[in-house]
C-alpha cells in the first residue's frame, strides 16, 4: 500500500486553503486548520488506501476542522476586545482590492450555508474533487452530491445577487 509522501504536502497547500477558508469564514482561521491538518498528517506515516493525496488531506481537513467546532463548543465563550483582536488589512488585498473584496464576501456566503452544502460546495467547487471523489469523501451517493451542490450553488447564487427593487409607476 502506498504511504502519504510529506514531500508532496505542498502542492496541495492551495486547494485546502481554500477549502479551509470556504469552512471557516476566515483567512485567519483557514491557515489555522490548514496548519493543523499538516500537524496531524505529519505525526506518523499515513498509508493511502483506494484514494489520492488529496482526497485524503481533505478528509482530514474535514475531520480536523469538525473536531475543533466539537472542542469549541464546549468551552465558554470569553469576549474581549484588544488591539490585537481587531482585523487587519490582507496585504494581498492592495494589489486587486476587488477581487479580494468579491473573494472574502462569496468565501463568507459560503461558511454560513447548511453543513452538508458547504462540505459538498468546497469538495467540488473549492477544492476540485469529482462527484465520485466527493461521495466517497462524505460517506454518501453522488447523487445526494449533485442535489446538496445544486441547492448550495442556488443559496449562494442568491445570496449574492442584488436586490433588485422594480419602481414601476
Amino acid at each position: 500500500m502506498p504511504l502519504l509522501d510529506p514531500a508532496s504536502l505542498p502542492r496541495h497547500v492551495d486547494r485546502l486553503y481554500r477549502a479551509a477558508w470556504a469552512l471557516c469564514g476566515s483567512s485567519d482561521d483557514a491557515e489555522d486548520l490548514v496548519q493543523e491538518t499538516f500537524v496531524r498528517v505529519l505525526a506518523r506515516s499515513r498509508i493511502l488506501t483506494r484514494e489520492d493525496e488529496l482526497a485524503y488531506l481533505m478528509r482530514v481537513l474535514r475531520n480536523t476542522f469538525l473536531s475543533g467546532r466539537r472542542t469549541a463548543s464546549r468551552r465558554p465563550v470569553i469576549v474581549a476586545t484588544a488591539i490585537d483582536d481587531l482585523a487587519l488589512p490582507d496585504p494581498g488585498s492592495a494589489r486587486e482590492p476587488q477581487a479580494a473584496y468579491e473573494a472574502r464576501e462569496v468565501l463568507g456566503v459560503i461558511a454560513e450555508l447548511p453543513e452538508d452544502f458547504r462540505l459538498a460546495l468546497v469538495a467540488v467547487d473549492i477544492v476540485g474533487l469529482s462527484y465520485r471523489e466527493a461521495a466517497r469523501l462524505l460517506g454518501t451517493r453522488e447523487a445526494t452530491i449533485t442535489s446538496r451542490l445544486y441547492r448550495a450553488r442556488r443559496q449562494v447564487a442568491g445570496a449574492l445577487s442584488p436586490t433588485t427593487t422594480s419602481a414601476e409607476g
